[in-house]
């Protein structure tokens, strides 16, 4: 234990200028939305912890599963479609505290938020250095959906799991990255994300040894030796790159071992539950009307806007909105961010994308695609301060503006 508190708190206190900026930023839209509700006679309270996802998450922590909604269509909404790994923490601090199961599952949220900047400031500080590593929690903290982050959704969770299982892999840990890799595939689908970025790293890690058996026979013999490099990145300043540290394979394949086994476990369980076998859980989100058809249910959306002059401007914003997405990814890659980011926002970011799910949803799913905000984050950190806080500072403002506003008309189901 105290070797833990030893190596935490020089950490801690490092990402303490961006974990104070992410709290105050969090704080900002929570007043501004409590004023907000206040004036239209609603409680910011219910729009944060019972409405949309929310009242799922609680009914599987009051209930379990088994609950579903037969809408008049002939669709059905079972609870199967929301992974348990929010609904048990739920349960598990109502039983040790006196909060009730929606209490609970916002303190869930708020501290799962604090632990995802925290992993955003570790993975990019790694990368890129201190102050990018604090201009990109800052620039999570300020988008536009940023209040979902307080709310008793899983996205905060996810975010969580997934940076510090991306940090582990960047720093060699394999096991923590399975570990960590596999709880985010019991809180999301999109967890597949994690696990592609565990499994293409450590792949792509064998792939470079020597050879597989020769790496083994090394470490074996306690050879192990790790090799870090800074290389420029571009204009952007200094960059950290892992060249293949020959950390034990053995370890490594463990990691790799344990990546998928939460996404896994629920998805049989799921098509055991059903009687459907392993594609039983698609058939629960088919009753959702959430699948995956690259992308043309979206474009067909995109395209219908563009029937009426008002609503041909919201069809021009989408796609603006979508070029900047991929223009963002391009821009990574082209920087040359760690594989293990690349993949890991590419598999979300498609998902998002290419998914047939409620389309006022795709903001709020891209929101745990956070290293799409390096470039930005770079381009901020070369700024001088003054100017920073006058950017941060308005943008937020406007976040939080946003947040209450959305919330408190078609918000996020």
């Amino acid at each position: 234990m105290t070797d833990l508190a030893t190596r935490t708190e020089p950490a801690l206190r490092r990402a303490a200028p961006a974990l104070l900026g992410y709290a105050a930023v969090r704080a900002l839209g929570l007043v501004t939305l409590a004023l907000w509700s206040a004036a239209r006679d609603k409680s910011a309270y219910t729009l944060l912890t019972a409405r949309w996802d929310s009242l799922w998450y609680t009914r599987v922590a009051e209930l379990g599963y088994g609950y579903e909604v037969r809408l008049p269509n002939g669709d059905v909404h079972s609870n199967l479609a929301f992974f348990p790994l929010l609904p048990w923490l739920e349960r598990l601090m109502s039983a040790a505290t006196p909060l009730s199961y929606a209490d609970a599952g916002l303190v869930v949220s708020l501290l799962a938020s604090l632990t995802a900047a925290w992993g955003i400031f570790a993975v990019t500080d790694h990368v890129y250095g201190h102050r990018a590593g604090v201009c990109a929690v800052l620039l999570w903290a300020v988008l536009p959906v940023g209040i979902v982050q307080s709310m008793a959704y899983s996205e905060s969770l996810f975010t969580a799991l997934a940076a510090w299982s991306l940090y582990a892999v960047l720093t060699d840990r394999w096991v923590t990255a399975g570990l960590l890799a596999s709880l985010a595939g019991l809180t999301r689908p999109v967890g597949l994300a994690v696990v592609a970025a565990v499994w293409v790293t450590g792949v792509a890690a064998f792939t470079r040894s020597r050879t597989g058996i020769a790496a083994f026979a090394r470490n074996r013999r306690g050879t192990a030796s790790f090799v870090r490099t800074r290389s420029a990145a571009g204009a952007s300043g200094a960059q950290d790159t892992e060249h293949s540290p020959t950390t034990l394979p053995a370890r490594r394949a463990v990691g790799l071992a344990l990546a998928p086994l939460g996404t896994a476990a629920y998805v049989l369980w799921v098509g055991h539950r059903t009687g459907k076998g392993p594609l039983g859980y698609l058939d629960v989100q088919a009753g959702w009307r959430n699948g995956f058809d690259g992308g043309y249910a979206f474009a067909r959306f995109v395209g219908d806007k563009f029937t009426s002059f008002p609503a041909a401007l919201a069809g021009v914003g989408l796609i603006v909105g979508v070029g900047l997405v991929v223009w963002l990814y391009v821009t990574c890659a082209r920087q040359g961010q760690p594989l293990p980011l690349l993949v890991y926002a590419g598999v979300v970011t498609t998902l998002a994308l290419c998914a047939s799910s409620y389309f006022g949803s795709k903001p709020r799913l891209l929101m745990p695609a956070f290293p799409l905000l390096v470039p930005l984050a770079l381009a901020l950190a070369r700024s001088s301060n003054r100017r920073s806080a006058v950017i941060l500072t308005s943008i937020a403002t406007a976040s939080a503006l946003y947040g209450a506003f959305w919330l408190n008309g078609s918000g996020p189901p």
